[in-house]
């Protein structure tokens, strides 16, 4: 998926981790006023509950978007984890 999220800048640190976490590819961060753009490939299946998370780091102030982008091969560590 690809990956929009606008945050006020003080919560850049909190909010990019959490993408990290969930095998998100950064591409670009920018500012636009007081809020850092970033933008992102993260796997649609760690985006489950995303939501909520954001709107806790960032206490409902951050607004995302995600679109399809491509289909890509699964990391072997994951397909492992899914034959178990």
């Amino acid at each position: 998926m690809r990956l929009q999220v606008v945050s006020p800048n003080e919560y850049f640190g909190e909010v990019t981790s959490d993408l990290v976490a969930r095998r998100a590819e950064i591409r670009d961060t920018h500012l636009r006023g007081t809020s850092r753009v970033i933008t992102a490939m993260v796997p649609l299946a760690e985006m489950f509950g995303y939501a909520t998370t954001v709107r806790s780091l960032t206490q409902g102030r951050a607004t995302y978007s995600m679109e399809p982008s491509h289909y890509a091969v699964v990391p072997d560590r994951v397909a492992e984890e899914l034959m178990e």
